[in-house]
């Protein structure tokens, strides 16, 4: 499936694919399973890209209105359950 990507143009080449592979670890989530431990290491170099809360906020809720995917609940997901190596939807 293709999706779109909330890419801000100031952002370097290394930063877009820390943004593109934190929103692809999302994808997983959804579309089979990811482990939590690389699920919040991506999410760390996501927010080394984008540090603020109202930018991260705008560009989830971008990516949930292009995927249907909501970044919030993955997230809240992984911090509310530290003990669960491998995260699913299913």
């Amino acid at each position: 499936m293709d999706y779109h990507y909330p890419i801000d143009m100031d952002w370097s080449k290394d930063e877009i694919m820390d943004v593109i592979t934190f929103f692809n670890a999302i994808e997983s989530y959804y579309e089979q399973h990811i482990a939590r431990e690389v699920l919040m290491a991506r999410y760390r170099r996501f927010k080394a890209v984008v540090p603020g809360k109202a930018d991260e906020k705008r560009i989830f809720e971008d990516f949930r209105k292009h995927s249907g995917y909501d970044s919030y609940f993955v997230m809240k997901q992984a911090k509310e359950n530290p003990d669960q190596e491998i995260l699913s939807n299913k």
